[in-house]
């Protein structure tokens, strides 16, 4: 009986485990196709040199993208100028005659028609400037009448030929005693009607860019500087200091590409006028003019500017890019270019000319890629122990 009992327990224990054994096999059966569809794709192959940052990653604090532009490749490494007044279109405006300021009719900025008046003067001379014009106009007048006299008396034959020419003479000595005396009103930028109320007028449009002048003050035609400066300030002029190893590649007509302090990055155009004839026995330097359109009036006189003079040609074309964007291994430079958004690549360039701050590089680059132009070297830093 319990040999009976045991064989059937036996069997039952047969029975389960043979039905444990098919749901595995079911199971591993049924998820087989998943295993194989949801296996991960191979990733991709990266990139030699390069390297990607996510949007918050931390190294973005310490790098600076910018978009570099091709233009001309400069004629030699830029050099320092200094935008002045055009002298063309200036006028330095002094009085002619001496005496005391009454009223200011404009302040510095304020723009001026040609012949408005810039300030009024109390003027003892030009009173007596007026005094004689009418003095001599009356004596004019007065000899006139006596020619007259004489010249119908001498048509009678009452006056003789001596007393008319007397006569004639006197008219002639009245008429240019009056002539010098408006002269002197007209030199005066006066009338005769001012009675000493002097006008220091602009003799051109502008704009009033200077002042030494104050209320009350005295003043006289030998001052050593101007009371007013009148400009137009839309046009400026640039003058450089070149080299004497660079005046050779610079001649009148060359476009000019200047870079201010008051606006980094940004380029102003202009065009060489007057190139010297004659070096600096000091600095062996050759000053060179050139003319500037300041149209919209960004630029001013006195700032300084880096200046580089363009191949006449303008065929050969470079980027211009800052110092702090390449560094060097062996004997090539490179740079780092942002490729996709956050993938840099490391790409070697060839630099056609080397300044002090900025540099231009006529192969390896296009004119509009984004380049790494601050935090180059702790990238490459960082390339480098990716590598490793």
């Amino acid at each position: 009986m319990s040999t009976q009992v045991s064989f059937k327990r036996a069997a039952a224990a047969l029975a389960v485990l043979a039905a444990l054994g098919a749901s595995i096999h079911f199971v591993h059966a049924s998820q087989a196709p998943h295993a194989v569809t949801s296996a991960p794709s191979a990733a991709p192959k990266p990139v030699p040199d390069s390297i990607s940052f996510d949007a918050n990653a931390p190294q973005w604090s310490s790098l600076k993208v910018s978009a570099l532009a091709a233009g001309a490749l400069p004629v030699a490494e830029p050099v320092n100028g200094r935008l002045t007044y055009d002298e063309n279109r200036t006028a330095r405006v002094s009085s002619p005659i001496a005496g005391r300021v009454t009223a200011l009719r404009a302040e510095p900025g304020d723009s001026v028609r040609r012949g408005a008046v810039l300030a009024s003067l109390d003027a003892p001379d030009l009173a007596t400037a007026q005094a004689d014009w009418r003095k001599a106009q009356a004596d004019e007048g007065r000899k006139r009448m006596a020619y007259e006299r004489a010249q119908a008396l001498f048509g009678g034959e009452v006056l003789a030929r001596k007393d008319y020419e007397s006569a004639q003479a006197d008219l002639a000595q009245a008429s240019a005693e009056t002539r010098r005396a408006a002269q002197r009103l007209s030199n005066l930028n006066a009338g005769p009607r001012d009675d000493g109320d002097f006008g220091l007028r602009a003799p051109i449009d502008g704009v009033v860019a200077e002042r030494q002048l104050n209320p009350g003050q005295e003043v006289r035609p030998d001052l050593p500087n101007p009371l007013f400066v009148v400009t137009d300030l839309r046009h400026l002029w640039l003058v450089v200091d070149v080299p004497e190893r660079g005046a050779g590649a610079i001649a009148a007509g060359q476009d000019v590409a200047l870079e201010t302090d008051a606006y980094p990055g940004v380029q102003f155009p202009a065009r060489v006028e007057r190139v010297g004839q004659t070096l600096d026995p000091i600095t062996h330097r050759i000053q060179v003019r050139c003319a500037v359109d300041n149209a919209d009036l960004r630029l001013k006189p006195e700032m300084f500017a880096r200046v580089s003079f363009l191949a006449r040609d303008g065929a050969h074309k470079a980027v211009q890019l800052p110092n702090s964007s390449l560094f060097v291994e062996g004997r090539y430079e490179y740079v780092y270019v942002e490729v996709h958004p956050g993938t840099f690549q490391k790409r070697r360039v060839g630099i056609a000319l080397r300044g002090h701050d900025t540099s231009y590089a006529d192969a390896g680059l296009t004119g509009g890629e984004r380049v790494v132009t601050e935090g180059a070297f702790l990238l490459n830093a960082e390339v480098a122990a990716h590598a490793q």
